[in-house]
């Protein structure tokens, strides 16, 4: 499918980014553009992988001009530039507005102005019931993308993926704890039942295909993830580094933070179509035809959420085999002389 094709990843720079190249970058794909603000980032990108195929745009989301130079001749864009943490869009909710909400807007609309086949839009579970600025402006990005795809025809697909915690990624928990363990300070837990869905860097990479095979307008995909308690993550890291009785200081819940994350609600299980490893939420393709809100409902009372409180839960064994298969921690996993 990629064959020859151009592919733009938006936010290129983080580590989603860097997990599709290492995915892709030595395929038979004609070329890969790297969008982001970043220029040290970006060169520091360009040495590390010194490939021909590997192109660079400066530029932001929130810059429609800069957007029309790197989108043009693109055939796939996976947009993954956002403001992700959770802080930051608290105490500066319209910086969250501006880039994940109509920086969202300005990408799809070049897109579509260019006439990019498949658009894949990167969502979080924190868009979901949302607590925070940061999820609030997720889950209007998606509603976004679910009202561009409405109107745009059969040139452009725009679907969306919805994914939870993705392990050991940039401003992670996992480099967190292991920074503390090296530098002998304690580890700092917010709350020991706090649950969170545990997904590799190659499992998001592998939602997003999924999605780009599958996905048709206005879809969102959530891939199926088991989930585990900071307090067994932690554990384990602790266990497989050989710091037996490390000490552990709860700091207690952050300001914007949940005790578990949901991936789909009630209303969307009732219409989520089951396939597999994956369930697809397909588009309300209801227009503004209020009879069908008002006289077509769906039974929901016996349907539940999908969330870490009620997914598979990882035991130790299953969460250190997660861990050693976590390329972005291997040179960390080998100072304590564990093979991978």
């Amino acid at each position: 499918m990629f064959k020859n094709k151009i592919l733009l990843i938006t936010g290129g720079t983080g580590s989603f980014g860097n997990a599709v190249l290492r995915n892709f970058l030595d395929t038979d794909i004609k070329e890969i553009r790297i969008f982001s603000r970043d220029e040290l980032k970006q060169d520091d990108m360009r040495k590390k992988y010194n490939n021909e195929k590997l192109k660079f745009y400066i530029g932001d989301v929130r810059d429609v001009n800069s957007l029309e130079d790197a989108m043009c001749d693109v055939d796939f864009l996976f947009h993954a530039a956002a403001l992700k943490q959770v802080p930051s869009c608290e105490f500066y909710p319209m910086q969250a507005v501006q880039t994940n909400v109509i920086g969202t807007e300005n990408v799809l609309n070049v897109a579509i102005k260019h006439k990019v086949q498949k658009v894949i839009v990167l969502s979080t579970d924190k868009a979901v019931y949302p607590i925070n600025a940061m999820g609030i402006s997720k889950a209007m990005m998606e509603k976004v993308a679910v009202a561009k795809s409405r109107n745009v025809g059969d040139e452009t697909t725009i679907c969306c993926t919805r994914y939870g915690n993705v392990m050991a990624s940039r401003g992670s928990v996992i480099p967190l704890f292991i920074k503390q363990i090296k530098e002998g300070k304690d580890i700092t837990m917010t709350d020991p039942n706090m649950t969170r869905f545990m997904m590799s860097l190659d499992d998001a990479v592998d939602l997003v295909m999924f999605a780009f095979e599958h996905g048709k307008n206005g879809d969102i995909f959530v891939q199926k993830a088991p989930a585990a308690t900071i307090e067994l993550l932690a554990k384990t890291l602790i266990n497989m580094l050989k710091k037996s009785n490390y000490p552990i200081k709860i700091i207690g819940t952050r300001h914007g933070e949940k005790l578990y994350e949901t991936l789909l609600t009630r209303e969307e299980m009732v219409v989520a179509q089951d396939m597999s490893g994956y369930y697809k939420i397909p588009s309300d393709t209801r227009d503004l035809n209020y009879n069908k809100y008002f006289e077509e409902g769906e039974v929901i009372t016996e349907s539940e959420d999908y969330h870490s409180h009620n997914t598979k839960r990882l035991n130790e064994d299953e969460m250190r085999e997660m861990l050693l298969c976590l390329k972005e921690i291997e040179e960390d996993l080998k100072e304590f002389n564990i093979g991978v």
